[in-house]
């Protein structure tokens, strides 16, 4: 143990609903558990698009920066992203220069250099997939802008104190993107908080009754977004249509649930696409619950969507699913399915990425390759009895409580930083003021572009 509470500040981009959220959250809570202060930097944080622990009380947080634009037209995302976390990072300095013992900073490391000049925390970065990965490069001008922010990004990252990552596949995805980069790279694969998925739900929440059905519910939880291939599981459902008489079929229905903000294009335009996938390509029943919607959908819905949906509505559906899909690939770690095979479900993932970390082939769900005809039938197998679906439902459990328990990772967790604590190596290198130089650029740069503009 440290000899003393530490000051830990973690500053994440966006704390809205997702799994890189629920890790930040995650480890916020495991280190207050162990003693220390903490609170929660962020440049957006919304009440109503948020985990339950960033809003009532347990954890402190702070928003900065919020006025500063996400896009420029739906373009150069990942300059306005650096822009929000350098404002957030320098009124941090401004008020906080000296106040936190550590820093956990995670998906951006552009304010790295920052702290390391400015300030006597020590940093750590939970690297959850380089960001150089994230984005393609169709044309010639991303190309262009993106070749200088990918070497600042594996610049500012090699200057953490210490880095960790979500696991073994992201570990060597990190390696391959980050050549540079020499120190080791900590596992440290993201927990849940069993107590959140235990707890009683309220019988008169209506938000609850509306997700209640007689049918047999298969269970998606993925954002709206296209890379996380939603439509997979939409497919496989479709094909499982083919598969089963009228009847059998009647009895099933299939819940894309995930984080939807109206703020993001990409959000509005994929439920679109996937609503009209379902219902003009493959004749399917569809309803899309809101945030704000209070009314049950129809009793012959087939595809049900529930878009950015609560704490009680997350644990109802994981308690009354019969089996969770779980469809991105090269999935950095993914969360989900953790909490489906806590949850008793059998999990259907893809062969690649974290899943194969945790998902048991054959044991606690199926791992398959992201082909809907092959998915279909792993879903049908599973329901038809093929596979002794509370069997694996009950190793699944067992597993999530044997590797996955927050206060595991919150034990981790504190030994990295009493490791990083204890390093008494030298903070400073040249490439330090070569990082400032370039993040000033970059910030005079987006505040030229933005000027020019507004003033059009």
């Amino acid at each position: 143990m440290t000899e003393r509470p530490l000051k830990i500040a973690f500053v994440h981009p966006d704390l809205g609903i997702g799994g890189a959220e629920r890790l930040v959250v995650d480890a916020a809570v495991g280190m207050q558990s162990k003693g220390h202060q903490v609170v929660c930097y962020t440049s957006h944080h919304d009440p109503k698009h948020c985990f339950q622990e960033t809003r009532d009380g347990t954890l402190e947080v702070i928003v900065q920066g919020d006025f500063l634009p996400r896009t420029l037209f739906g373009r150069f995302y990942i300059l306005c992203a650096i822009l929000r976390q350098l404002f957030l990072s320098l009124t941090i300095l401004y008020k906080h220069r000296n106040t936190y013992d550590v820093l956990f900073i995670d998906q951006l490391s552009a304010c790295i250099p920052l702290f390391k000049l400015f300030s006597s925390s020590r940093i750590l970065f939970y690297c959850h997939h380089p960001d150089k990965l994230l984005t393609t490069r169709e044309s010639a001008l991303k190309k262009i802008y993106r070749t200088p922010v990918d070497l600042f990004e594996e610049w500012t990252t090699a200057m953490a104190d210490g880095i960790a990552v979500n696991s073994e596949y992201t570990a060597s995805v990190t390696r391959a993107s980050f050549p540079s980069i020499r120190q080791p790279l900590k596992i440290l694969y993201p927990p849940i908080n069993f107590a959140c998925y235990d707890r009683t739900l309220e019988a008169d929440d209506q938000f609850v009754r509306i997700l209640k059905t007689s049918k047999n519910t298969l269970l998606s939880i993925n954002r709206f977004e296209r890379k996380k291939n939603v439509a997979l599981a939409l497919r496989a459902f479709a094909y499982l249509k083919e598969q089963l008489s009228e009847d059998a079929f009647y009895h099933f229905r299939l819940v894309l649930a995930g984080g939807y903000d109206r703020r993001v294009i990409e959000n509005v335009e994929y439920l679109d696409e996937l609503e009209h996938l379902a219902r003009n390509d493959f004749g399917l029943k569809t309803f899309i619950l809101f945030p704000d919607s209070s009314s049950p959908p129809p009793d012959d819905t087939q595809v049900l969507f529930v878009c950015s949906f609560n704490d009680s509505q997350r644990t109802f559906l994981l308690r009354h699913s019969t089996l969770m899909l779980y469809t991105p690939s090269n999935e950095h770690f993914g969360i989900t399915p953790v909490e489906g095979m806590y949850s008793s479900l059998p999990v259907i993932a893809t062969n690649s990425g974290g899943p194969m970390e945790t998902v048991i082939h054959g044991e606690t769900g199926l791992l398959l390759p992201p082909d809907p005809a092959t998915w279909g039938n792993g879903i049908k197998d599973i329901v038809t009895g093929h596979y002794d679906a509370r069997q694996m439902g009950r190793k699944g459990r067992e597993h999530v409580r044997a590797s996955f328990s927050l206060s595991a990772f919150a034990d981790k967790l504190q030994g990295v930083l009493e490791e990083m604590m204890a390093n008494t190596a030298s903070r400073w290198t040249p490439w330090m003021a070569v990082a400032v130089v370039i993040a000033a650029v970059l910030m005079g740069t987006v505040f030229r572009v933005i000027h020019t503009c507004l003033t059009i």
